[in-house]
């Protein structure tokens, strides 16, 4: 088992369980409907974060910050072309091959999926990462080299955006599923 199986799940198949034809159309739908959970989440947070950034790049960019709870909290757009916090602004091509290979995996891998709560956090995840992929494929200075713009500033915190808060909450998500043992096929486990 490849360690992207281990993480993801890979579901006790109806057909290799032996169970009956009405067993197996019953798993099929419920692996259908959690898919089409997991792309309308990441479709939804997609969304968000786009609009959002088109409001922004708009309204905010090159303007003074908006302050929303005094100084705590500001609306203020800024261009990151590092990681979380500014970090590793020199690895903008390796951020965008990072996001675009998360992307294709949770895609690959969605057929196995058989779990609601795995769903959503892996849409939120996918959603985020496409939020974030697109800026740095379409926005200057260029193709994989674009900057993300982010804009939620907290007091004493990093500047982020909606995706970076849809991946935050998928993961946090991810890893309270993984400790109450439930694995993305819908099996729990006691390890």
């Amino acid at each position: 088992m490849t360690e992207a199986e281990r993480i993801i799940g890979t579901p006790d198949t109806p057909e290799a369980a032996g169970a009956g034809p009405e067993q197996d159309q019953t798993a099929r739908s419920r692996g259908r409907r959690r898919v089409a959970v997991l792309f309308t989440v990441a479709a939804f947070a997609y969304a968000l974060d786009l609009i959002s950034k088109m409001i922004v790049v708009a309204k905010l960019e090159h303007h003074e910050p908006i302050e929303i709870i005094g100084d705590w909290l500001k609306l203020e757009a800024i261009r990151n072309a590092g990681a979380a916090f500014g970090f590793g602004e020199a690895f903008t091509v390796i951020f965008t091959v990072i996001a675009a290979a998360v992307i294709v995996v949770i895609a690959r891998l969605a057929r196995k999926l058989y779990s609601l709560p795995w769903a959503i956090a892996l849409g939120l995840l996918l959603g985020g990462a496409l939020g974030n992929l697109t800026d740095r494929l379409f926005r200057s200075p260029g193709v994989f080299e674009g900057a993300v713009v982010d804009f939620i500033a907290p007091k004493h915190f990093a500047v982020f955006n909606l995706a970076d808060s849809a991946i935050v909450c998928g993961g946090i998500l991810i890893v309270l599923l993984s400790f109450k043992g439930l694995d993305p096929d819908g099996t729990v486990h006691k390890d």
